[in-house]
This record gives C-alpha cells, sequence and structure tokens, in this order.
C-alpha cells in the first residue's frame, strides 16, 4: 500500500498522551488524551484509565479540558481540573462509578491538585487578586466595567501566556473534602508553587521569592510550612532556582532540583537533598555534568509534567528524568551521590510514572517517526511493552521521516551534534532543498522526538537539518554556558559548521537551494545568519529578537536576561547590547525573510518584528511580515489551533517559492 505525504493539517489527526498517574492499589494508571479539532478550532483533553493489558476507557468526555489525574492514597478516587464550566476547577470522582464533583468554585480557577496522605485534603494552587475574594465564582455575568489605568511600579508586571499580571499572585490553598471549606495557605504579593505533602499531613513544601525586593532578588527559594500554624522554614538560601519537590517517604530527606546561579540561566539543574532533622541541603549531582530534567524542545506534546524525584520506598534514592547527548532517560541516584541510567534510550523519553517499590514505570516515548505512546517498563529485567497505540493508525497511512544522527566539529575542534532528516519520496542521486531548523532557548535541546513542523517539510519535498549549537543542554556545563556573552559568535560557527558537514557528506543536498529558520534564540540566529552572509536563497524568522535595547525594556525577561545572556546592560555595557542585534547589520541582509510574529507575545515582543519588517523594506529588501492576533510566545507549540496551520503554512509556501526543487 501507498503511503501518502503528511501536510499540515495532519494535525488534526494526532493523539497526545500526556501526564501518565500511576495507582499502586490497582496498578492501573491514568493519562490525558488530547485532541485537535479543526471545526470547533479547540483542544479536547479527556482522562483515560488504562491497565497493563493495553485496554484503556475514557474517564472523562465531551468538549474542553479535563487535566491533571491524581488518584487519592487508597485508589478509589481520581481528582483532576476540568474547564467543563468556562474556569477551571478540581473535581473528584469515584474511579469504580459514579458522578465527577466539582469541589472548588474559585474566582480564578483552580489547578495542580495534591491529595493529603490522609486522602480528606486536597492542596492547590490557584490566582488571587490582592486580598480578593478566594471562593466566590459568581454564576452571574459580571457587569461591565469601566476602563481603568494600569499603575506599574514593578519591572516584572507582565509574563507571556498570562499577559498583564494585574495584581494577581499564584497562592496554594487548601480544600477540605468533608467539609467543602477552602483555605488560604499563602497571602501576600508573591507568587507560590510546586507544593509538596510530608508523608505524616503535617507540613507542606513550596517555592516562592519573598525577598524584600523580587524584582532585583531573581531567585525562587525551597520552604517547609506548618499546615496548623503556617509557620515556615526556609531551605534554600535566595541564591538560586530551585523547584519540583518531594519528601522521601520516611519523612527525613526533601529533595528538589534547582541551581545556584553559578552561570546564571545557563546553570546546569541539578538534584539537591536537604536533611530535615539537621536542616544540611547537599547538591547530588554535583559530579555528573548532566541537564536534570526533560529540556527536548518538540511541538507537539501537550501538558508535560516534570515528575522530579521520584523516590524508593526504603528513601535510599530515587529515579529522575535527565537530558543527555540528544535524548531524555531515566537516571537512579542514591543519598552517597551515585547517579547511573537506568533507561535512556535515542529517543524522548517525555513522561514517567514510577512504582519505585517494585521499579516499574509508565513512561511515554516518542522519536521523529512517533507522536508519543505510553509504554509499561520494568527495570528489574530491562523489558518495555507498549500501552497504546493511538496513533498506529496514522502512521501506517503517512510517509514519516527518520531522524539520522550526525556528528562533526566546530571550526574550533568542539565536537556538535545533530540530526539530518530525507525528504518524503527520496531518490538516489538527486538533489534536494534543505533548511537548516536553530532551536530556541538557547538553553534547550534538540532531540530525537516527533516534530510536526519538519515532517511537513520533508513531505514538501525538503531535507531538513537541525542540531544542537554550543548553548545547548545536553552536553555538559562548559558547552550551555559558551554562548553568554557571544551571541553570533561561535554560536553562529557552529550553526554553519552544520551546513559545511552537510554539503560535504550528503551528496543529495542541492547546495544552491539552501534555506534557514528558527524561532526565539532559533530567531535571533537566522537574524544574524542573514545579515552575515548570502549562502542561504530563503530564511524564515519567527518570534525573533532583532534588536537587544529595545528587547532590554519590553520583554517581560528582558531587564535581566540580557544582561544574563548577552552581558549588556543600559548602564555602562549599551555598546554590547548593540554589537550583538542582528538589527544593526541588516543593510547586509539579501537573503528574501519571511517574518512571522505573535501579537500578544510577552517574551519576544512584535515590535521586535516590526522594526526589523521596517528597516528591511525602507532599503528595498524583499521581506514579508505575517502576524498572528492573540498569539503568544507559544503559538508553534500550543497556540490557537488555526493560526498554527497558518504557520506551517507560510513557511512551507516561503521556502516553495524561494528554494528550487521543491514539491
Amino acid at each position: 500500500m501507498t503511503k501518502r505525504k503528511i501536510d499540515s493539517k495532519d494535525l488534526f489527526r494526532l493523539t497526545s498522551i500526556t501526564d501518565p498517574q500511576w495507582d499502586k492499589h490497582s496498578r492501573k494508571y491514568a493519562f490525558v488524551q488530547t485532541t485537535v479539532h479543526e471545526e470547533d478550532n479547540e483542544y479536547r483533553s479527556s482522562i483515560f484509565v488504562g491497565d497493563l493489558e493495553g485496554n484503556a476507557v475514557p474517564f472523562t468526555s465531551g468538549k474542553g479540558r479535563a487535566t491533571s489525574p491524581r488518584w487519592s492514597p487508597d485508589g478509589s478516587k481520581l481528582a483532576f481540573v476540568s474547564n467543563r464550566n468556562e474556569k477551571s476547577q478540581l473535581y473528584v470522582m469515584p474511579v469504580n462509578g459514579g458522578e465527577a464533583e466539582q469541589v472548588t468554585f474559585c474566582k480564578n480557577g483552580a489547578r495542580g491538585p495534591v491529595w493529603s496522605p490522609c486522602g480528606t485534603k486536597l492542596l492547590f494552587s490557584t490566582s488571587v487578586e490582592g486580598a480578593g475574594d478566594l471562593h466566590a465564582a459568581s454564576s452571574e455575568k459580571e457587569e461591565k466595567k469601566k476602563p481603568e489605568p494600569l499603575v506599574v511600579e514593578k519591572m516584572r508586571y507582565k509574563s507571556d501566556a498570562k499577559g498583564f499580571l494585574d495584581n494577581k499572585n499564584d497562592h496554594l490553598a487548601l480544600l477540605d473534602l468533608k467539609t467543602k471549606e477552602v483555605s488560604l495557605l499563602t497571602e501576600g504579593d508573591r507568587d507560590y508553587g510546586s507544593p509538596a505533602w510530608s508523608p505524616d499531613g503535617t507540613k507542606i513544601a513550596f517555592v516562592a521569592n519573598l525577598e524584600d525586593d523580587p524584582d532585583v532578588s531573581l531567585v525562587s527559594d525551597v520552604y517547609v510550612m506548618d499546615v496548623q500554624s503556617k509557620e515556615k522554614k526556609k531551605i534554600t538560601h535566595s541564591n538560586g532556582f530551585f523547584s519540583t519537590i518531594s519528601f522521601s517517604p520516611d519523612g527525613q530527606y526533601l529533595g528538589f532540583l534547582g541551581h545556584e546561579k553559578e552561570f546564571q540561566s545557563a546553570t546546569l539543574t541539578r538534584v539537591w537533598v536537604t536533611q530535615l532533622a539537621t536542616g544540611e541541603t547537599h547538591c547530588l549531582s554535583e559530579n555528573l555534568d548532566v541537564e536534570v530534567g526533560d529540556v527536548a524542545i518538540g511541538d507537539f506534546h501537550s501538558g508535560n509534567v516534570n515528575p522530579g524525584l521520584m523516590w524508593t520506598e526504603e528513601s535510599e534514592g530515587f529515579y529522575f528524568l535527565m537530558s543527555d547527548q540528544g535524548a531524555t532517560g531515566i537516571y537512579f541516584g542514591s543519598l552517597d551521590g551515585s547517579m547511573y541510567p537506568i533507561h535512556l534510550p535515542d529517543e524522548h523519553v517525555y513522561a514517567v510514572s514510577m512504582l519505585t517499590d517494585t521499579h516499574e514505570a509508565i513512561v511515554g516515548v516518542s522519536n521523529s517517526t512517533d507522536p508519543g505512546e505510553l509504554y509499561y517498563l520494568d527495570f528489574r529485567s530491562q523489558t518495555r511493552t507498549q500501552l497504546t497505540n493511538v496513533n498506529e493508525a496514522w502512521k501506517n497511512e503517512v510517509e514519516l521521516s527518520v531522524a539520522e544522527p550526525i556528528r562533526y566539529k566546530a571550526p574550533d575542534g568542539w565536537d556538535l551534534h545533530g540530526w539530518i532528516m530525507k525528504p518524503a519520496g527520496f531518490e538516489v542521486g538527486k538533489k534536494y532543498p534543505t533548511i537548516l531548523e536553530v532551536h530556541g532557548g538557547p538553553h534547550a535541546m534538540y532531540a530525537n522526538t516527533y516534530f510536526h513542523e519538519f515532517q511537513t517539510l520533508t513531505a514538501q519535498g525538503f531535507v531538513v537539518l537541525f542540531t544542537n549549537p554550543r548553548g545547548s543542554h545536553g552536553y555538559g556545563q562548559e558547552f550551555v554556558d559558551a554562548v553568554r556573552g557571544d551571541y553570533g559568535g561561535k554560536d553562529y560557527l557552529d550553526v554553519m559548521a552544520a551546513m559545511d558537514y552537510a554539503l560535504e557528506t550528503f551528496e543529495f543536498i542541492d547546495e544552491k537551494n539552501l534555506g534557514i529558520t528558527g524561532g526565539s534564540y532559533g530567531g535571533f540566529m537566522t537574524n544574524w545568519v542573514v545579515s552575515h552572509t548570502d549562502r542561504f536563497k530563503a530564511a524564515v524568522t519567527q518570534r525573533s529578537i532583532s534588536n537587544w535595547l529595545s528587547f532590554y525594556g519590553v520583554s517581560d525577561i528582558g531587564y535581566y536576561f540580557s544582561e544574563w545572556e548577552v552581558k549588556g546592560d543600559m548602564g555602562e555595557k549599551v555598546e554590547k547590547l548593540w554589537e550583538h542585534s542582528p538589527i544593526k547589520y541588516v543593510s547586509n541582509v539579501n537573503t528574501p525573510l519571511l517574518i512571522l510574529h505573535g501579537e500578544r507575545d510577552y517574551r519576544c515582543p512584535v515590535e521586535q518584528a516590526e522594526q526589523l519588517f521596517i528597516a528591511l523594506k525602507q532599503q528595498g529588501k524583499t521581506t514579508k511580515l505575517v502576524r498572528f492576533p492573540g498569539a503568544n510566545h507559544e503559538l508553534s507549540r500550543s497556540g490557537d489551533p488555526a493560526l498554527r496551520i497558518h504557520r506551517l503554512e507560510h513557511i512551507k509556501n516561503w521556502f516553495v517559492e524561494y528554494l528550487e526543487g521543491a514539491k
């Protein structure tokens, strides 16, 4: 049977499976299944419950989104989040039959349910405006308010995907399931997150920045609070970023992930453990030169959750995710500091739920030709059994391109890593136009995972080349830090080295028809490349940075990111910001450049695209600007479905227009 080529609208055929949660009593697992619906232009998420025989049944149904399934301690109920009544609220439903009961009615919604060890309470997060009412989500429509000015006194007053913060802060609340009473555990104008219960149910741990001036003190500290008295104890020392907390089962240790900002935002995330009796905190993965957690970039999975440290029942060790050499897998660590890989396939392990007493797991795994399925993993026998096949019919219908790994050298001898994907219908002896993709971050990592954008381009007859230049995670601390202060320097040479290597190695690449694209930092690099070389015949820059001077003030992270990454500021180092700004070199651009940008992108605001477009047009360059209404920085991954399709079509059509040989 001849397989068809995929197109951008195959996004509506795909199913995303995320957030598996295993119940040790029934040995069943819950997970979230998300689909994208073209007719209603919306995402729908349902919760399913499956068994180890591969049978799965829907636990929720209908339109809207149901997410974050969490088993009660005795396995008899599932708590979850649903927006079935507009605002996202918490629901609880018996596993063996019965109706879902809405248990929160918070004005600004509720999320992140965490069961108390006794199963009578739920800890959760909610947004609160100043001293506003937590409970009342009025059933009546609010009266139309007259416009009021937004008075700003803090540098952190907006956030991408959230918009203007409007005096709202994320707080922790506690629901008593017997009395239905909800009480706030935290207060004030600060954000609290990553909550975790102690095994005896008397304490919770969380992260927060409670420094006098959070605009200047950019940290997140770990705290432990007594639930009754609300007295809190600070665990870390206001010198880093920490998150994803978990108590050991015996209650003696508190584990969490983070770093002390030795290299600012380029610092590797590590494993930390505090002995609660003494207050001593140690970094256990200090000698492991790898990033803890999943930092693989993709454009498909919806709702990935970092599980943090998954402790053994004896509290002697823990499992955790790790990103290494373009793959993510599972490591084991012990309290003596030993760390080693347990399951590190050349794939993307994007989700995991453990039964640590029996050393088994449910994992979500993806690769370049598989959007992702759930598997049963037995660490004792090292066997892996597929449990779901939601995308199997689609995979059997379409032609998919395999990402083939490549290894090559930078001009200064550094080892570099990437992948190349041949076009659909590849024929030996033919030459094909090639598109070089550059990831964002820059402290992230391309991996062997499913990328709908890449498959859409290979289906159109393009070779796709994607690599991890210095600044990427997965290759050690020196590698990830090497880009800071050198944007457009050796990272640019790394990107060019990828193209050089591909041309020298693969005869099927047409050197006269090369394109380049990328988003965020990848957009910066695209802008930098076309202003420093004419080797590419077409380029597409997405949610990009063109001017670090204006980025400093308009981005939600600009005032510190620019100093940390570019090592420039608006004081004595203004010239440093300008030196690394692609727009300084705009007169050198001869490559036709398509500019894509979301109008509500607060990370890389749309003015970055506007000034680049005007500068190019004023000089008579070939360019086009496409603005996506209402879209933020996450458009390519989780944005409005129709706009995601438009984005892919604009990218494809631009390259088809300017690169010869595409289909």
